[in-house]
């Protein structure tokens, strides 16, 4: 690969008076023989990367917040199609559904469980990199191709959260999909590739909402300046593709509102149960603005990512996740671009760098200086733009510095920065493999050397100077890789966080994510955040609840406040909850393990199941399936990651009254007047103690609900359903008189 790329360096230089533009791309001409093999080495590298060891990583916990409405939708089409949370569609997740959907499909056709989950998200991982692939091989060849798909393969953030079923893996396939099609049409003029591209941003936007529309402004600017096409035809095409993507953005948030809000689900994550609330706010300028309540999750972005600031993704946190080859692919973007200055304004290569170059800086300032909830693995959209951008723009580097003198220290300095800047982030990771660091050091520095002696080298010699760029090549993705690989083959495989926050490679920094950093790698839980879904903590639970005493799910009494990073990546919580690590996957239907992490159900008393991974109290499940009477839902509880873990192990429909942050106004009192009195409800956890209370209810209509509740519901007390609870009864002069536990009956409705 490295020998063809390299004699191919005698074209004219790039930087010189430019030539029309080819008739045909580089891709007109026959491939060469290692191409095909070498991307379906990648694509099988990924492949394994992806989906080795998968079942270890669910046992960590997949995000049981998704796992639960992917699971609610195989029940219930309504579920499905709204993406609630539960199989009654009581609330929906806080993201549109389409990701759910995809998945919810495939665990209807093959059964639910982990790898009938996770199906389709590998294989949007791989179509990833095999569209990027094919975009770069049209503009720069098939060696800046081979290295753009090996660099996205490699990416730790990316490899994490491809191992998970968040939505970010659809909305990358999506965004690469649309910007690719963008450039297409951009060469070709044609309408129907510029309408793809904008049908993909549409689809992209259902999946995560505006964070689909970051690039948007580069990969239409191009089109806008460098096709072919007349200014009245480029306006017309960009016109219609508006119309595609307007309809295809805003389909599913239309049919919501068309539905009377009595007749469908609270919609998580907005204020007044809209899914428009939803996009301007939680999922929307929320996110880059801060602000309160369900703003984008406050100002506490920095608890998982660091303080933002220019330089947040690079710090303890977001370095070895994401960082180390930006400063590679700058130098590219700008020594290509100062190549292609001369050339005419429809240059493809041009077009190419502008295209992945504002790719690349729109999503490094939006993540950098966001104010709202920022979380590691957002950075995975990063990713393709330093990937195009290190293989076409570090292939115009080499051929400049093989034909051009005056370009003979670009690539050398360029090289160098990557190793200096490998080093530093593996040296962050005291004790991890701390042989890799010098190795990388020397092999980049012989590599930068072989380079510079055999600038010139034709011939036999020819072959070293090949040699010297596979080293080079290899020394740059050695750090990335290392933290890939400690993924799917490490025995705490799955992330940082599990599903929740999942990150790649070993703990670095302070382990809390707070300011400077910190917070990433495997086992660590950043102190504070977001919750499995979106949800903020800080310190406390949301609403602004202190960790008290339930402040975390599944710890029973004295909650957690800060940090807490589990021995050997999993262990108990406070209370007894599992951490993820700790907990075996139960099976589910179809043949797959219990996708969220839970061990199933926990014998003994104390809280009610773990959103974060930890388990449920199997006595409380068994006296509430007991006593269920018919009613439509098991039990309502204040927080969505309680309700999950209660659906994934009981597989009945659970009310999450609340949401994540505590600020859904999901359960009213005149609501749960009219569930009871249907008898469609029953059991209700209220208060601070349990799984129901410690996360979520911060707000004026959760403390009225609850306030309805003790006055006319009645108390379950522990001994009723907790053999160890009634042991320590008999045991003691106390009563038992404290519960977070009432029974609500149609008689007890006014």
């Amino acid at each position: 690969m490295h020998l063809s790329l390299v004699t191919s360096a005698t074209e004219p230089l790039p930087h010189a008076p430019a030539p029309p533009p080819p008739a045909a791309p580089p891709t007109a001409h026959r491939a060469p023989r290692w191409s095909l093999p070498a991307l379906l080495g990648i694509l099988a590298l990924a492949a394994v990367l992806y989906a080795w060891n998968l079942s270890a990583s669910s046992a960590n916990g997949l995000n049981s917040f998704y796992s639960a409405a992917v699971y609610s939708g195989t029940q219930s089409w309504k579920a499905w199609f709204f993406g609630s949370i539960d199989a009654g569609n009581f609330l929906t997740v806080d993201k549109p559904p389409l990701s759910l959907m995809v998945m919810g499909l495939s665990c209807r056709i093959f059964g639910f469980g982990t790898w009938q989950m996770m199906l389709p998200q590998i294989g949007a991982a791989l179509g990833t990199i095999w569209i990027l692939h094919s975009s770069v091989k049209r503009v720069w060849g098939h060696a800046a191709a081979a290295i753009a798909a090996l660099v996205l393969a490699l990416t730790p953030i990316t490899v994490a959260i491809n191992r998970d079923n968040n939505p970010d893996t659809l909305l990358l396939l999506l965004m690469v999909g649309g910007a690719a099609l963008a450039l297409r049409a951009t060469r070709n003029g044609r309408l129907l590739p510029l309408l793809g591209s904008a049908l993909c941003f549409g689809l992209a936007f259902n999946t995560k909402m505006l964070q689909g529309y970051i690039a948007l402004p580069a990969v239409f600017a191009v089109y806008l300046y460098a096709s072919r096409l007349g200014w009245a035809r480029k306006i017309r095409n960009l016109v219609l593709a508006a119309v595609v993507l307007a309809v295809s953005s805003f389909w599913w948030a239309t049919a919501v509102s068309l539905v009377p809000a009595d007749e469908r689900p609270y919609i998580g994550g907005s204020t007044d149960g809209s899914a428009w609330d939803l996009i301007m706010g939680y999922n929307g300028l929320g996110r880059v603005l801060g602000g309160e309540g369900n703003g984008g999750g406050g100002g506490g972005g920095g608890s998982f990512a660091g303080t933002a600031g220019l330089g947040r993704l690079f710090n303890d946190t977001l370095g070895g996740q994401i960082s180390w080859l930006i400063p590679f692919a700058v130098i590219a973007l700008v020594g290509g671009l100062v190549l292609r200055g001369r050339a005419p304004r429809t240059d493809l290569t041009r077009a190419a760098l502008v295209l992945w170059g504002g790719w690349l800086l729109l999503h490094y300032l939006t993540f950098a200086t966001a104010e709202g909830t920022m979380h590691p693995y957002y950075t995975t959209a990063v990713a393709p733009g330093i990937a195009a951008l290190c293989g076409g723009g570090g292939v115009m580097l080499l051929r400049a510095f093989r034909a051009d003198k005056r370009w003979a220290w670009v690539l050398p300095v360029a090289l160098g920065v990557t190793g200096i800047w490998a080093v530093v982030l593996l040296r962050r990771a005291s004790g991890w493999n701390g042989w890799l660091w010098p190795v990388i050091a020397l092999v980049m520095a012989a590599a930068i050397a072989g380079l510079l002696v055999l600038r010139t080298a034709s011939g036999t010699r020819l072959r070293l100077f090949a040699a010297a760029v596979a080293a080079a090549v290899v020394a740059s993705v050695a750090g990335p890789a290392a933290y890939s690989f400690a993924e799917p083959f490490s025995s705490g495989a799955g992330g940082g966080m599990g599903g929740t926050n999942p990150t790649a490679g070993p703990t670095t920094g302070d382990g809390m994510g707070g300011p400077g950093g910190g917070g990433g790698g495997r086992g660590g839980f950043p102190g504070g955040g977001e919750m499995p879904g979106g949800g903020q903590q800080q310190g406390g639970g949301p609403g602004g609840q202190d960790g008290g005493q339930g402040g975390m799910p599944g710890q029973g009494e004295g909650g957690q406040e800060g940090g807490f990073t589990p021995p050997n990546g999993g262990g108990e919580m406070p209370g007894g909850g599992e951490m993820p690590g700790g907990q075996e996957g139960g099976e589910m239907p179809g043949g797959g393990e219990t996708p969220g992490g839970g061990s199933g159900r926990r014998t003994g008393g104390g809280g009610m199941g773990g959103g974060m991974g930890g388990s449920v109290d199997s006595d409380l499940i068994a006296y509430l399936e007991k006593h269920q009477d018919g009613a439509k839902w098991l039990l309502a509880v204040s927080n969505s990651q309680s309700a999950a873990q209660i659906i994934l192990s009981t597989k009945k429909p659970v009310i999450s009254m609340y949401g994540f942050t505590g600020s859904d106004q999901g359960m009213t009192v005149a609501k749960l007047k009219k569930l009871v009195k249907s008898g469609q409800l029953h059991y209700i956890q209220v208060g601070d103690s349990g799984m129901g209370g410690g996360m979520g209810g911060g707000n004026d209509v959760s403390s009225a609900v609850t306030a309805w509740v003790k006055k006319h519901g009645t108390a379950v007390k522990a001994s009723a359903y907790s053999k160890s609870s009634s042991k320590t009864s008999e045991s003691s002069d106390t009563s038992d008189t404290s519960s977070s536990l009432y029974r609500l009956d149609p008689s007890d409705v006014n």
